[in-house]
């Protein structure tokens, strides 16, 4: 057991401290302190001594350097186990400090500001207060260090039941969150430094921090947690709020993810639901009710037990629709009081909040796991401009039918290959996800459509190997069709959109998704 007699408080994040150091003057600790926490302490009454009275040296450049002196270093790492160490201690009129309290500049916060510069990302760095978490880490079996203000409770518990000390195991526990917790901070700058410099770094270090654990995994058999990666953009589903519902599973994260992704590629209103990452149905309208009613009414029976993505508030009048089906969780920019008064009704659905101010997620990469390793590429969101896109037969795409194809096109990315999407009207009739031949995924989506793959317009993720699913899109009664090409056959494919009056348009861009 170590008695705290001496505490060294810094912190940025001032959650707790008050309390904290009046629970430690309970002990008699004295407290040492800088900056604006010796401001808070003495505003609080809690005594502080200064720094700059041990150091008998003034915080200088603009509060860069506070900490990083000998006598204040000294204290933390002198191994008291060690007579030598005692001795200089003594001779150089150095008094121990017990434990360090602690936590860092807020980088990550700066830098998921929009418009932040370099330069207050700069000022963020923290140095002084790393080095003394790290002195005070490494002489855990000396002093104590707490970087979270989630463990005061715990260390002031300890230290009542040990009248005024801690145990090694404490110690060292608390060294363990002291290290991981500089490495994640050192982590996040060097993402940051380097992220117009190194798009695939040699060494790929990645950092997370546990959101939550999840009832779980794929399958019942199957444990899981869901993970926050350090520094993720501000609008992204691992910052969603969850305002009722029963705890996710790790499948209703997923399929939250890609409905959330899907529902973001449109700025006017747009309703997605999704089956299994995949969508069922999507639509778009001049207002977000008419847009779900148009994406559920594309799969009615895959949308039982699906998930559902807003990308405007949810009013009482689509409340009472989402209510009205069997659904596994709803995402969107917002709900009205009365629309959440309608859909916490139902016990387990899942609700979840994303806010309504959005902005493009950049610079993000998509990583696969594979047995020792992963592989990593960027995420797929290039927005396509259709001036750079040709069309290929002798019939053009009428403007109602261009809308229908771009339309799906950007349906077609979110879908798993091999894919094929029909839209009418900017809404989804049928959907092919995840055939081993392009021409399976065709027929499936021919078969969900029935007779409003009349006149529907086509996308397909990847070009047509074959005519055949061309023959398939006619007889179906498809009037326009949107795909990359690059086949060797891509004149037999042209032809037979010729022969059948097919609007044939060629992106010149793959969008497989696996």
């Amino acid at each position: 057991m170590v008695k705290i007699r001496r505490a060294l408080i810094s912190v940025s994040d001032k959650r707790g401290v008050v309390e904290f150091a009046k629970g430690l003057r309970e002990f008699g600790v004295e407290i040492i302190s800088t900056g604006g926490t010796a401001r808070t302490l003495e505003d609080a009454g809690v005594p502080v001594k200064k720094v700059s009275q041990i150091t008998k040296f003034p915080e200088i450049l603009n509060g860069r350097v506070k900490t990083l002196h000998p006598l204040i270093h000294g204290a933390l790492l002198a191994d008291r186990s060690k007579k030598s160490h005692l001795n200089t201690l003594k001779e150089h009129g150095i008094e121990p400090i017990d434990l360090v309290v602690v936590n860092l500049y807020p980088f990550t916060e700066t830098i998921s500001r929009k418009g932040v510069t370099l330069a207050e990302a700069i000022e963020q760095i923290d140095i002084g207060g790393p080095s003394t978490i790290r002195s005070a880490a490494k002489n855990f079996e000396s002093v104590g260090v707490v970087v979270q203000p989630e463990r005061y409770d715990e260390v002031l518990t300890e230290m009542r039941r040990g009248n005024g000390s801690l145990s090694r195991e404490t110690r060292l526990d608390l060294a363990i969150d002291a290290f991981r917790h500089t490495a994640h901070y050192d982590e996040a700058i060097y993402h940051y430094l380097a992220r117009d410099v190194e798009e695939f770094p040699r060494l790929l270090d990645l950092s997370f921090e546990k959101i939550q654990d999840l009832r779980y995994g794929e399958n019942p058999h199957q444990k899981a947690a869901f993970y926050r990666e350090i520094g993720a953009p501000p609008r992204s589903l691992v910052y969603a709020q969850q305002l009722h519902g029963k705890e996710p599973s790790f499948n209703n994260i997923l399929d939250l993810d890609a409905a959330w992704s899907l529902v973001c590629e449109f700025t006017v209103p747009a309703a997605v639901v999704i089956k299994h990452t995949n969508p069922c149905g999507v639509g778009l309208a001049g207002d977000i009710c008419t847009a779900y009613d148009r994406a559920y009414a594309s799969d009615p029976i895959s949308a039982f037990g699906g998930i559902v993505a807003l990308n405007r508030v949810v009013d009482e009048a689509l409340a009472k629709k989402l209510a009205s089906t069997f659904l596994e969780a709803i995402i969107a920019s917002a709900y009205l009081e009365e629309a959440l008064e309608i859909l916490t009704q139902k016990k387990n659905l899942i609700t979840m909040y994303m806010g309504e101010e959005r902005e493009p997620i950049v610079g993000l990469k998509d990583i696969k796991r594979v047995e020792g390793g992963v592989v990593v590429q960027d995420v797929d969101r290039i927005q396509e401009d259709r001036g750079e896109m040709k069309v290929m037969t002798k019939i053009h795409p009428s403007e109602k039918q261009w809308d229908d194809l771009l339309f799906a096109w950007r349906v077609a990315k979110h879908v798993k290959s091999n894919a094929i999407v029909l839209a009418k009207d900017l809404a989804t009739v049928g959907v092919g996800a995840g055939q081993m031949s392009r021409v399976d995924a065709a027929g499936i989506a021919f078969k969900k459509a029935g007779e409003r793959a009349k006149n529907s317009s086509l996308a397909s993720d990847a070009f047509f190997p074959f005519r055949d699913a061309v023959d398939l899109a006619a007889e179906a009664g498809v009037k326009a069709i949107i795909q990359p090409g690059g086949s060797i056959r891509d004149d037999k494919i042209i032809a037979a959109a010729d022969e059948h009056k097919i609007a044939m348009v060629f992106t010149g861009r793959r969008h497989f998704k696996h």
